[in-house]
């Protein structure tokens, strides 16, 4: 039996930083290629409701990309959780309340917004782990 080294337990913080890392990227990716999706369908009902989608899926994927590396720990994964949690949010409020000058009535629950949004509200919590835990350079 022998014990484990300085180094080999150091590994263990970094590969659950990185797998984090890559989950909360994966969300980012798949969350923006929904909402990219879907601008079609929202511009038949409404120019702003599909720029809002638009302009979502942009944000999404431009912090997926961001986030891939660790040099931009300090602001992309308190940004991707922000982008992330206000997206589950909106998705939220458009089934409960409605969304002024967008929505204006509440909406019927599907199965892809909600399990697409479950996926954001989890990713955005994961990414507090990336804030809070550092991985060593």
């Amino acid at each position: 039996m022998t014990l484990p080294t300085t180094r080999s337990l150091h590994l263990a913080p970094v590969r659950v930083n990185v797998a984090v890392r890559y989950y909360v990227v994966l969300v980012c990716t798949a969350s923006a290629g929904v909402h990219a999706a879907l601008v079609p369908e929202h511009l038949r009902e409404s120019r702003a409701l599909g720029l809002a989608f638009a302009l979502c899926a942009g944000f999404l994927a431009l912090a997926a990309l961001v986030l891939r590396q660790s040099r931009h720990d300090s602001w992309a994964p308190r940004t991707a959780g922000i982008l992330l949690g206000l997206t589950a949010l909106t998705y939220a409020m458009s089934r409960t309340t409605g969304i002024p000058w967008l929505i204006p009535h509440p909406e019927q629950l599907d199965v892809l917004g909600l399990a697409t949004s479950a996926a954001e509200v989890l990713a955005a919590l994961s990414a507090t782990l990336l804030i809070t835990r550092k991985e060593p350079q």
